[in-house]
């Protein structure tokens, strides 16, 4: 007879003490015929719901590995898009890292994802601290800023050359043209794509997260 829990209704096995879809904890039948909440509980310890977290050891191991991270996966590293993976293994890691701390060793999809959620909130935000300190050193302290503008024109004159060839008003161009020429134009150009990598890091980070729960947060089975 199929089993499924009385909370979210998913099939669950009959010999696992927590449902792995939402942590509730499943009554257990045991061989001479009683019931009970498996076997943590018979051995008169704590059962944790797998849907919390202990914040102030996730911080400290979300924090542990976004910093790094997040470093990494700034604008001006050299890593590039392949940083994109790493936050997505720092979000895994620190589930797997939070899990080795907990008894018993369970825990939910979503307490994961919110897990990687804190880890790529704080990976965003330093990747976006790395790029504004990167951009200034290059400007101000290795002088490269006529090499940054040239860069820059570039980009305008090749976004406004793709304009033209999508028949684009002549007046709309020359406008979009003298709005990146300005420097409100190049500092909002800089902060959007920042805030996009910044998105971008924090949902790599939660389905990182998400899916480390997924596969490493699997409830244990009752010894035989």
């Amino acid at each position: 007879m199929e089993v499924t829990c009385s909370r979210c209704h998913q099939t669950v096995q009959p010999a696992d003490c927590f449902c792995p879809f939402c942590g509730l904890p499943q009554l257990v039948y045991t061989a001479d015929g009683s019931t009970g909440l498996g076997q943590l509980e018979r051995a008169d310890e704590p059962v944790r719901d797998a849907s919390s977290v202990d914040w102030k050891a996730a911080l400290r191991l979300a924090l542990m590995l976004a910093i790094p991270a997040g470093a990494i996966c700034s604008m001006f590293s050299p890593a590039g898009v392949y940083g994109l993976p790493l936050m997505a293994a720092a979000g895994a890691w620190a589930v797997a890292l939070y899990m080795r701390g907990r008894r018993p060793a369970w825990i939910t999809i979503g307490a994961g994802a919110r897990i990687g959620l804190v880890t790529g909130i704080l990976g965003a935000w330093t990747a976006a601290f790395t790029t504004a300190i990167s951009l200034y050193a290059m400007r101000f302290w290795l002088h490269r800023g006529p090499a940054i503008d040239d860069a820059w024109l570039a980009q305008i004159n090749l976004s406004t050359q793709q304009l033209a060839t999508m028949n684009f008003d002549a007046q709309q161009i020359a406008m979009n043209k003298a709005i990146m020429l300005s420097p409100e134009g190049h500092a909002g150009y800089m902060l959007f794509t920042t805030a996009f990598l910044a998105i971008i890091l924090l949902a790599v980070s939660v389905a990182g997260g998400a899916l480390g729960a997924r596969f490493l947060g699997r409830p244990r089975r009752m010894e035989s």
